[in-house]
């Protein structure tokens, strides 16, 4: 499983959407990372880049264009930091119901509770991709 072959599945399965989502351009990416001190994993940057616009599911992932949306990167992350105490190495890229899937250091994706850690972890953000946003939906 790679980046490149759930992406191209993402826009396949990708909805129709009222007012749809633009792709940040990658002076955009840059900018978030400076702000929240994270330097992203590249299948990251490459998964805002190029699909972070997709509604699939009901699974709905950060995006970064839109700052007044709930699913705004800078304001998930600062919240789940900042309130529901993340740890600051986790880097939250999907809330669901309170609970976080965050991607770590070694580019794996962690299951956060609002309980606190849990043992669910994916190898890397493509299994996570198809493992639970595209085959749980």
């Amino acid at each position: 499983m790679n980046i490149e072959t759930v992406i191209t599945r993402l826009r396949h399965l990708n909805e129709p959407a009222p007012l749809p989502m633009r792709l940040p351009t990658s002076d955009e990416v840059d900018a978030i990372e400076q702000q929240l001190g994270v330097k992203f994993t590249p299948d990251y940057r490459k998964f805002l880049l190029e699909a972070s616009d997709v509604v699939y599911g009901i699974l709905e992932p950060a995006t970064i264009t839109d700052v007044t949306a709930h699913t705004n990167l800078l304001r998930l992350a600062q919240d789940a930091w900042h309130q529901m105490d993340l740890p600051r190495n986790l880097l939250p890229i999907c809330e669901d119901n309170g609970d976080y899937f965050c991607l770590n250091a070694k580019g794996e994706i962690v299951y956060w509770s609002h309980n606190g850690a849990t043992d669910e972890k994916w190898s890397d953000l493509a299994t996570w991709i198809q493992e639970i946003w595209i085959d749980q939906n």
